[in-house]
């Protein structure tokens, strides 16, 4: 092994899947690219880190409601296109071409071209670090969508996408949540 500089070592942990988190300010929806999830037990709580410098942060602080879309591997330049323009002054669901879908729960629009949508709200922003936690009030499959494959950021500009699946739900059911 080589040494790694101490400020590369995120590369190595760099958490997944990229995601697509919707918000809607009044009546105008936006959307932001975020690669720091994490899923914080098998409950329907999740955290992601964010802060002022994301335009669609004012409106999740706000509204304290927003949707995770899971984008996939063939909407990786969609993906990037909107993590690299603000929602200022873009209209990114018209500029990337992206369906909003009313959600049932919270006032931000699912992705139609997304493989899953978590309508979520805010139960705790911790601004020291720029976490925001979140709890699901509804989610969302497109079963019949051909493309599975999830995208993850490196965190160097370059992405790694979900391969084969290796099952091992029998050898860890002692692990796994009830209906998992």
């Amino acid at each position: 092994m080589k040494p790694l500089k101490l400020s590369k070592a995120f590369t190595l942990m760099e958490p997944g899947p990229v995601v697509l988190v919707t918000t809607r300010d009044g009546g105008k929806p936006n959307i932001m690219t975020i690669s720091w999830t994490m899923v914080l037990d098998f409950t329907p709580r999740f955290a992601l880190v964010t802060g002022a410098w994301n335009y669609s942060f004012k409106a999740l602080r706000k509204t304290r409601e927003c949707v995770i879309a899971i984008p996939t591997v063939d909407l990786l330049d969609k993906v990037v296109g909107i993590g690299t323009c603000s929602g200022a002054d873009t209209d990114k669901f018209a500029r990337f071409r992206l369906t909003p879908v009313a959600g049932k729960a919270v006032g931000a629009p699912l992705i139609g071209e997304c493989l899953g949508n978590i309508e979520c709200k805010v139960v705790d922003l911790i601004g020291r670090h720029g976490i925001v936690v979140l709890e699901a009030v509804a989610a969302w499959l497109d079963r019949d969508r051909r493309e599975k494959r999830m995208l993850h950021a490196v965190g160097d500009g370059t992405f790694v996408a979900d391969g084969r699946r290796l099952d091992r739900r029998v050898q860890m059911a002692s692990k796994l949540a009830p209906g998992v």
